[in-house]
């Protein structure tokens, strides 16, 4: 019995955190997601555990393009400090104004975005190999744009709403 309470309080708590995305529809600059991720970018990241620790860091590399049913293709290539080489590709859809849907080989259905002003917050379900066995890992993943040129990424990794750690990335595009 005290178990199923605490996970009602747990999931009554969890509802009341929710972040009202309207709130940064004037932030500036506009995020326009397929534009700043059109043509190359370059991002470097840290990944932390739950207590902080940095346990990863890495390169990637990213060229996005718009096909012809408008969609944003996004190839990621990855270079990790420990040598590891991965890649990922995302099939980016703007479902409406605010809203953005997106698939790729190792997201377990479809990612969901909101986006106003110059934050989209994507949540999705990720499978990552940890010592030889797939996790479904959640993913609350937060964009900001700072500048034309540069976009911050802080990513949390849960599972079954423990927080696993973060994914922090700074991406910059080329200065033309």
């Amino acid at each position: 019995m005290k178990a199923l309470l605490f996970g009602f309080v747990l999931l009554f708590l969890s509802g009341c955190s929710a972040i009202d995305m309207k709130a940064y529809r004037d932030n500036q600059p506009q995020l326009d997601l397929f534009e700043y991720f059109s043509g190359e970018t370059q991002g470097w990241g840290i990944v932390q555990n739950r207590k902080g620790e940095l346990t990863r860091q890495f390169v990637v590399d990213i060229h996005g393009t718009i096909n012809d049913k408008g969609q944003l293709i996004l190839e990621e290539d990855f270079i990790w400090n420990d040598g590891e080489e991965t890649t990922r590709t995302w099939l980016l859809t703007k479902d409406d104004q605010h809203s953005f849907s997106g698939t790729a080989q190792d997201v377990v259905d479809r990612a969901s975005g909101v986006l106003y002003g110059n934050v989209l917050n994507w949540k999705y379900r990720l499978l990552l190999n940890v010592d030889g066995t797939d996790w479904q890992v959640t993913f609350d993943d937060w964009m900001f744009q700072v500048s034309d040129e540069l976009l911050l990424n802080r990513a949390v990794m849960s599972k079954f709403g423990i927080q696993l750690g973060e994914v922090t990335i700074v991406f910059k595009k080329p200065t033309p």
